[in-house]
C-alpha cells in the first residue's frame, strides 16, 4: 500500500466515524467535542490516536465518547483498533487531518490568546449568533406557535415578561433556531446590546477554566454584564455542583439588572435530573413552553421552504411523501431533503416521488424493518390531530380515547411487543386495557368501512 493510499484509508475510516457521530449527536455537542478532533491513523490501521486541544477536553472526550468511537472504528474497519487520546502538539501539524466545513454556529471554543467573549476581529463583544437563524426563516406551525410567540415577545421587550423563557422539546425541533432568532431580533433593534449564545457544555468548560486559572473576576465580568443570555441544553448541568452554583449566581445577577435569560432543554424544568432544586425553581419561575414534533402540514411546509432556500422547487406531492416517512424532527427532514437534492443533481433527474424513494431507500428500508410503538403513536396522533402526549395521558374524551385505542391496536398488529409492554408504553396502562382496545378496534374494522380505510392509510404510512 502506498503512502497516499494509507493516508486515504485512514482519512476514510475517521471520516466515516465523524459522519456517523454527526448523525447521532446533537449539533452543539458534535461541534464542541468531535469536530475539533484530529486523527493520527497508523499506516497499517493498527492504531488511531485522537489529538485533543487541552487536558479538560481530553478527559471529557475519553469519558463521554471514546467507547462509542472505538465501537465505530471496529464496525467500519472490520477489526478491533486500539484507540488512544493525546494532547495535540502546539506547533506541529497532525499527520491526518479531516477537512470539514465550518459549523453553522460561531466556534464554540475561544481562539487562543483572546479574553473570554472578545471578538477576534476587534469589533467588541462576540455574540456567537448565527445570523441566518431568524424568525423569518423559521417555519411556523401548531407545534411551535406558542414558543415562537413567546420568543418574539421576549425579543421585543427583553427583561420584562417571560423571564426566564424556558423552551423544551426533543432533538432537532428548532429550539436552538428560536434562541438565535431572539438574539438576532434584539441586536437588530439595539445594536449595542450585549448578547451571548452559548451551549451549556461551554459554560461548564468556562467554569472549570476560571477555577483552574483563578480568573473568576473575568468570568463574572463576562456573564454578569449581559443584556441577553441564550443558553442551550441546560440538562448538561446535571451532577456538576460547581457549575450549577456559578450559573445560579449569574442567573440572579442578570435578573437583578433586568437582563433576559432564554434556556432550552430536552425536558421541562421539574423533569431535569440531578439539578439543584433552587435552580429548577428559577428555571420554572418565568414561562415554560414546549416545542412538539412538527405535524404533517408543517413538515410539508418546511420541506418546500428549505427546498426553495436551496434553489430547488420541491413538488408538493414529493414533500407529502417525504413528510409522511420522515416524522421525528426538523433535522432529519433537512437531511432527507439534502439527500434528494444531491441525488437529483448527480443523476440530472427532476425531483419526483420515485426519485425521492430511490434517494431515501436506506432510510425507508430501515423504517420498514423497525416499526416502533413510538412511531405508531406519533403517526396516529398526527393523523387524528391530537398531541403525542395524549397517548400517555389519563384524558378520556372520545377525541383522544379513540385514537389511543387505534394506536394500541396497530402496536399489537405491527410490532412484536406483548400486551403488558404496550400498556407500559401507553402511560403505564394495564394489559387488559390494551386487550380491550385491540378487540374493540378489530371487531369494528370488520363492520365500519370508514374505520377500515383509515387503518389502511395508517398501516401504509407506517410501512413506508
Amino acid at each position: 500500500m502506498s503512502e497516499g493510499q494509507t493516508h486515504s484509508a485512514g482519512a476514510g475510516l475517521w471520516q466515516a466515524c465523524v459522519d456517523q457521530l454527526a448523525q447521532e449527536l446533537p449539533e452543539q455537542q458534535f461541534n464542541t467535542w468531535i469536530r475539533p478532533l484530529v486523527a493520527d491513523v497508523a499506516d497499517d490501521l493498527s492504531r488511531v490516536t485522537l489529538l485533543v486541544g487541552n487536558r479538560f477536553k481530553l478527559d471529557w472526550v475519553r469519558a463521554q465518547y471514546s467507547s462509542r468511537i472505538g465501537t465505530m472504528l471496529e464496525k467500519f474497519s472490520g477489526q478491533p483498533i486500539p484507540l488512544e487520546l493525546a494532547l495535540a502538539p502546539r506547533e506541529e501539524k497532525a499527520p491526518v487531518r479531516i477537512a470539514m466545513p465550518e459549523p453553522e454556529e460561531a466556534a464554540l471554543v475561544e481562539p487562543a490568546g483572546l479574553a473570554p467573549g472578545e471578538d477576534p476581529s476587534g469589533n467588541g463583544f462576540k455574540s456567537r449568533l448565527n445570523t441566518a437563524l431568524t424568525f423569518d426563516t423559521l417555519v411556523e406551525g401548531t407545534a411551535n406557535r406558542m414558543a415562537r410567540a413567546a420568543a418574539m415577545h421576549v425579543s421585543g421587550t427583553p427583561g420584562h415578561l417571560y423571564n426566564p423563557l424556558f423552551i423544551y422539546g426533543g432533538v432537532g425541533l428548532g429550539k436552538t433556531h428560536l434562541m438565535h432568532a431572539v438574539g438576532n431580533r434584539l441586536l437588530a433593534d439595539k445594536p449595542g446590546a450585549k448578547v451571548l449564545y452559548i451551549h451549556a457544555e461551554q459554560f461548564v468548560s468556562d467554569v472549570v477554566k476560571a477555577y483552574q486559572r483563578k480568573t473568576f473576576d473575568e468570568f463574572k465580568q463576562r456573564y454578569h454584564s449581559l443584556d441577553l443570555l441564550l443558553i442551550d441544553d441546560v440538562q448538561f448541568f446535571a451532577n456538576k455542583d460547581r457549575t450549577q452554583e456559578e450559573f445560579f449566581n449569574a442567573f440572579e445577577a442578570l435578573l437583578t439588572r433586568k437582563s433576559h435569560i432564554v434556556m432550552t432543554s430536552d425536558t421541562y424544568p421539574k423533569g431535569l435530573a440531578d439539578i439543584h432544586e433552587r435552580l429548577v425553581s428559577r428555571f420554572d419561575s418565568g414561562l415554560t413552553v414546549a416545542i412538539e414534533p412538527p405535524e404533517l402540514e408543517m413538515r410539508v411546509a418546511i420541506l418546500i421552504s428549505k427546498g426553495r432556500s436551496e434553489g430547488a422547487e420541491m413538488p408538493e406531492e414529493v414533500a407529502f411523501f417525504v413528510a409522511k416517512n420522515v416524522r421525528s424532527n426538523v433535522r432529519e427532514l433537512e437531511g432527507a431533503l439534502r439527500k434528494i437534492l444531491a441525488y437529483s443533481r448527480f443523476n440530472q433527474k427532476e425531483i419526483s416521488i420515485q426519485l425521492a424513494r430511490e434517494a431515501l431507500r436506506d432510510l425507508l428500508s430501515i423504517q420498514n424493518r423497525q416499526i416502533s410503538v413510538e412511531n405508531i403513536q406519533k403517526t396516529v396522533a398526527d393523523y387524528y390531530k391530537i398531541k403525542v402526549a395524549d397517548m400517555y395521558s389519563k384524558k378520556r374524551p372520545a377525541s383522544i380515547a379513540r385514537p389511543r385505542q387505534i394506536a394500541m391496536y396497530l402496536a399489537k398488529e405491527l410490532t412484536q411487543k406483548s400486551l403488558p409492554e404496550i400498556g407500559e408504553l401507553f402511560g403505564g396502562r394495564d394489559h387488559t386495557t390494551v386487550l380491550h382496545a385491540v378487540r374493540k378496534i378489530s371487531g369494528e374494522r370488520q363492520q365500519m368501512t370508514e374505520l377500515n380505510q383509515q387503518l389502511h392509510v395508517l398501516e401504509q404510512t407506517l410501512k413506508g
